[in-house]
């Protein structure tokens, strides 16, 4: 058997090392997860908003961004602007709030335009 070696114990440091950057990450594929999840959570209630308005404006109802705001809402989106066109067409822009653990929270912005095809 040979002496002591200098590097006696250094598989201990690289496995901690190794822990480390994988837990970083993992914590940082949850973060983009749930700001890509917030994306398409006001992708998707910008898209319902927007067809419920465009249903509303379509046969004259003046509540068409009421009834916009009210299914953004029940999407857990909060409605921003609605801009209501002759026609029937119907643009609507929504935030989402997103949660990202200790980095605090962010909006996540949604737009949509509906409204009848053109003839």
């Amino acid at each position: 058997m040979s002496g002591p070696s200098g590097e006696r114990g250094s598989a201990t440091v690289w496995v901690v090392a190794l822990g480390g950057l994988l837990a970083a990450l993992g914590v940082a594929g949850v973060l983009v997860g749930a700001a890509v999840t917030g994306r398409h959570r006001a992708t998707a209630a910008a898209d319902l908003a927007a067809l419920a308005g465009a249903a509303r404006a379509v046969v004259g109802d003046p509540t068409a961004c009421s009834v916009a705001a009210r299914i953004a809402a029940e999407n857990g989106a909060q409605l921003q602007t609605c801009t209501s066109v002759p026609g029937g067409i119907v643009d609507v822009r929504v935030r989402v709030p997103v949660r990202l653990g200790p980095l605090g929270e962010t909006d996540a912005q949604g737009r949509a335009r509906a409204g009848p095809a053109p003839p």
